[in-house]
């Protein structure tokens, strides 16, 4: 992805603007997932079947990284070793979804498309976080 192409997605040329905007929405898509895994993981559980104890337990994780996160991008100068454990847990997260999902869960319909859905969203995450991270490396 090119400079501009970045600038253009964060809606700014100032690298460290563009790092914490991409780290924001991360914080805010993952947090939305995390709360909404531990207010109503049964129903959720049922529409992509998945484990409602499993989805509260993610809850829980994800709420806590997602306010980790969301601190990271409140930083002025966000720091590059927390950045890159984002980045590369956002890939962890990307992977391990794959794994369980091709060997041992049994999702509905729903969730045999959500899973990979969000697990490429995440990707999409940490590829753009990498790409600011670069980009205020160099400047």
């Amino acid at each position: 992805m090119s400079a501009i192409q970045l600038a253009a997605l964060a809606r700014t040329p100032e690298p460290h603007t563009m790092l914490r905007r991409f780290l924001a929405f991360d914080a805010a898509g993952t947090g939305a997932n995390g709360i909404a895994y531990l207010i109503a993981p049964a129903p959720l559980g049922r529409l992509l079947g998945v484990d409602s104890g499993l989805l509260f337990t993610l809850g829980l994780f994800l709420t806590a990284y997602a306010a980790g996160v969301g601190l990271l991008a409140s930083r002025p100068q966000p720091p590059a070793l927390p950045v890159r454990a984002v980045i590369e847990l956002n890939l962890a997260w990307t992977a391990l979804s794959s794994i369980a999902l091709a060997a041992w869960l049994s999702p509905t319909t729903t969730g045999a498309v959500y899973i990979p859905v969000q697990a490429l969203v995440v990707a999409g995450f940490a590829g753009l976080q990498y790409a600011a991270l670069r980009a205020v490396q160099k400047s």
